[in-house]
């Protein structure tokens, strides 16, 4: 595991957040279900146990059966979230402010969905890392995507494409511009500026690059079985 030189006294005092909710439909209790040997979450919760630069892993979860395993992967389950705020519609934000509630005190969050099973605890801490020397009120992880956006259509009713970019379509990937998107594994914030705008993304927010192998986020079956791959790989 890479080591930084940021002490405890200097360094916000983080809480490493990780949402479950019980009720995921597109693979049903995916957040338990084993995965390369142990069940999903435990890949994020012990990632995050391993980093020197969190004072805390937390699990927030409304099931019980999904904090028990939180607890037994080593991560602190001090709370169930309420039903309310564990639906399909629920937004992303809402059990973060929650959870900031229930465990005050804390000057940052990182927010780690364990959906991202190859986030590394180097991918952890180097974004902490950039967090801190940039003084940095959020930060998320982000990759090349799988296809560049210039190269996107929108489909009409009678299947006539219309490009999404109104420029001339480049005919080779390196006369395209780079762009990036969120991978959905990395989400620091300041628990201060997150409060007052109640969101994890703006335009003060940074960014920090991952590759697209550590980049897989689980939501179908076929995202499973290209990360099941992946970590099988892992040494």
């Amino acid at each position: 595991m890479t080591q930084f030189s940021i002490s405890a006294a200097k360094r916000p005092q983080t809480l490493a957040l990780i949402p479950a909710r019980g009720g995921s439909k597109g693979i049903p209790r995916k957040n338990i279900r084993l995965i390369a040997g142990k069940p999903l979450i435990a890949w994020t919760i012990e990632a995050a146990l391993r980093s020197g630069l969190l004072d805390a892993v937390v699990v927030t979860t409304d099931d019980p059966e999904i904090a028990e395993v939180g607890r037994r992967a080593g991560a602190q389950v001090p709370f169930l979230r309420p039903a309310a705020l564990a639906q399909d519609d629920t937004p992303g934000i809402a059990p973060v402010l929650h959870a900031l509630d229930m465990l005050p005190g804390y000057d940052a969050v990182l927010l780690l969905q364990p959906t991202s099973p190859l986030r590394s605890t180097d991918d952890i801490d180097a974004c902490l890392r950039l967090a801190q020397t940039r003084h940095a009120v959020s930060v998320v992880s982000v990759t090349e995507p799988d296809i560049h956006p210039d190269w996107t259509y929108r489909l009409d009713a009678d299947q006539r494409l219309t490009r999404l970019s109104g420029d001339a379509p480049a005919e080779r990937r390196q006369d395209l511009p780079p762009v990036v998107a969120l991978n959905g594994a990395l989400y620091y914030a300041r628990t201060d500026w997150l409060r007052q705008g109640q969101r994890l993304v703006a335009p003060e927010t940074l960014a920090y690059v991952m590759p697209r192998a550590r980049s897989v986020d689980i939501d179908t079956l076929l995202d499973w079985q290209l990360a099941e791959l992946l970590l099988k790989e892992l040494p």
